[in-house]
């Protein structure tokens, strides 16, 4: 069997070799050429897989390990009877993670004091200290969450552990499939909801609930004052020129933005703009990398009927104990960003911007629990 990998998915060397014959190559970089000899294909988001890079090959089967598959034409493969999967939920409790993070840097900056600018480093040396004060102000709260699937689910574990006072759940799909109890509009979300997180897949008209632009200048025009927005799905989720508008506006207190559209080309001015800035690696940590390798592998074996048991052994490394992910931050006096915190990925975003697609590749290792 010949397998063709992106060669950024990590902790995949030494086991794919199981499979078959491998061969790695940059994920955006891979051509038609280079898969016509292929059985198998194991990529992530940079790789499109459609008539283009597939027509006339030998490939059977497609394994993406991540959560999200709009890079991969699942019409065309239904039509040429090519096997596919992705790997549901493998980096949920990362993106999780992630937007905790981004949660607690808001509250120690003061983004929820009273009044239109964020606290002074007094009151935020009240929070490190105390964190029943970082407790009762998210009790105060509401949360919006869009999106209820493995990693929206995910997050709002993580919102009920801090404590928010109120999380509301906006996801269509599942409302229309289970009955509409327990979820709401997003124009309700967007009317209650202090702080709105966006975990949708990226889906287009005429599919019904559509998610391109989900975020427009209506939904903008609705938040209450001093909203917070989070979108750690697809960057074309959110309507980039009506954010910035929205921005430039004050419509809302802040703006959080892992997924971009145009990636890697974003947008210069709402880099700027966002209070986090990061280079979608909302998922990135190396268990939920781990997760996503380990599934990967499991569902090739799977298809061509081979034992997938070896790969039950791929895991993230371990951390020194005195790991801090970001020494210069809050991390190192506010035990709960020890492990990570994404303020770290911005600075490195906002101060090298070029370099979107090496901040991704070159990422450091982040880890969801030590040990």
């Amino acid at each position: 069997m010949k397998l063709v990998i992106d060669s950024k998915i990590p902790f995949i060397k030494g086991y794919a070799e199981l499979l078959g014959e491998t061969r790695y190559i940059a994920g955006a970089a891979i051509t038609a050429n280079d898969v016509k000899d292929a059985d198998v294909l194991i990529i992530r988001t940079r790789t499109h897989c459609n008539r283009q890079l597939l027509e006339g090959s030998n490939v059977k089967f497609i394994a993406t390990a991540t959560i999200g598959y709009d890079h991969i034409d699942t019409a065309y493969l239904a039509q040429t009877h090519i096997g596919w999967t992705n790997c549901p939920g493998c980096n949920a409790t990362s993106v999780a993670q992630y937007v905790r993070g981004c949660l607690l840097n808001l509250a120690l900056d003061g983004c929820w004091d009273e009044g239109d600018s964020f606290q002074q480093q007094a009151a935020k040396r009240i929070l490190v200290e105390s964190p029943h004060a970082i407790e009762t102000l998210f009790s105060k709260l509401t949360l919006g969450i869009v999106g209820v699937g493995h990693v929206g689910s995910q997050v709002q574990k993580m919102a009920e552990a801090l404590g928010f006072g109120k999380i509301l759940l906006c996801d269509p799909p599942r409302a229309e499939r289970e009955g509409g109890a327990g979820f709401v509009s997003l124009a309700e979300v967007a009317a209650h909801a202090d702080v709105i997180s966006f975990h949708t897949p990226l889906t287009q008209a005429p599919t019904s609930h559509a998610t391109y632009h989900l975020a427009d200048a209506a939904f903008f025009a609705l938040l209450q004052p001093g909203a917070v927005v989070i979108n750690s799905s697809r960057g074309e989720v959110v309507d980039t020129e009506a954010l910035k508008d929205a921005l430039h506006k004050h419509l809302l207190r802040a703006a959080i933005i892992d997924t971009w559209e145009n990636e890697p080309n974003i947008d210069r001015q709402l880099l700027a703009d966002a209070y986090i800035a990061t280079p979608h690696i909302a998922g990135y940590s190396a268990d939920g990398k781990a997760n996503g390798t380990r599934m990967a592998l499991q569902a090739v074996a799977r298809h061509f009927g081979i034992d997938p048991s070896p790969f039950h052994a791929i895991s993230a490394p371990t951390l020194p104990t005195d790991f801090c992910y970001y020494p210069q931050g809050y991390g190192a006096q506010y035990e709960a960003l020890r492990l990570y915190d994404p303020q770290r990925d911005s600075v490195a975003l906002k101060t090298h911007p070029e370099n979107f697609e090496a901040l991704r590749g070159a990422y450091p290792i982040r880890r969801e629990k030590q040990g």
